[in-house]
């Protein structure tokens, strides 16, 4: 299993490396979400990524499992203000999905939607080389329903609502196209470092 270290910052003995505006969450994780948590089995999950690339397709939940598993061991911010530090996430690293897509050369960004709906945009540069997983597990368990489960998108180096609850696919494109909370005046990229909150931050 490949493991990645999360993006830090100085040494937590000295400063816990909060980006600006934010506060250690400890042992808390607030569930926040734009939408109903849904009744998603994982037999029912899907994963598909389109638009943009050579070859369009779509897993299911033993597809995916199958891929090579990776974790994400680091921190976690969200742009409501909380903060948690060293969590752990199991999955799959997106490259390795996108490795048998073959994103075109055109493509720039993507768009992130959920079984639910709900939909996020990224830069393609946010999810790849290492920057994004699909992640299924937290802390060694199943990841649970509140917080994404069966799966969700992870890319813990942005705001947390870019990393998408329930995760169904991605849509490569050629141009940036807001999602829900981006076009209701949320940053079109969501840097926690930047304190890229809002429109115009």
């Amino acid at each position: 299993m490949n493991i990645t270290r999360g993006f830090t910052g100085r040494p937590r003995a000295h400063d816990p490396g909060l980006p600006p505006g934010q506060y250690d969450a400890r042992d808390e994780w607030p569930v926040l979400s734009a939408e109903v948590t849904p009744d998603l089995a994982p037999e029912d999950w899907t994963f598909r990524i389109d638009g943009l690339v050579a070859e369009p397709r779509t897993w299911d939940w033993e597809q995916a499992h199958a891929l090579p598993a990776a974790a994400y061991e680091g921190d976690i911010h969200c742009v409501t203000g909380w903060s948690k530090f060293g969590v752990t996430f199991g999955g799959v690293s997106l490259d390795a999905f996108l490795d048998q897509v073959r994103p075109l050369p055109s493509a720039t960004h993507v768009v992130a939607y959920a079984h639910t709906g709900y939909t996020t945009n990224l830069p393609l540069a946010d999810v790849t080389g290492g920057r994004a997983w699909i992640a299924w597990e937290y802390g060694g368990e199943p990841l649970p329903a509140e917080h994404g489960g069966p799966a969700r998108l992870l890319v813990p180096h942005l705001y947390f609502w870019k990393s998408a609850k329930w995760i169904a696919g991605l849509r490569l494109l050629d141009h940036d196209e807001p999602g829900f909370w981006e076009g209701n005046g949320y940053h079109a990229r969501g840097n926690p470092w930047e304190e890229q909150r809002y429109s115009g931050d």
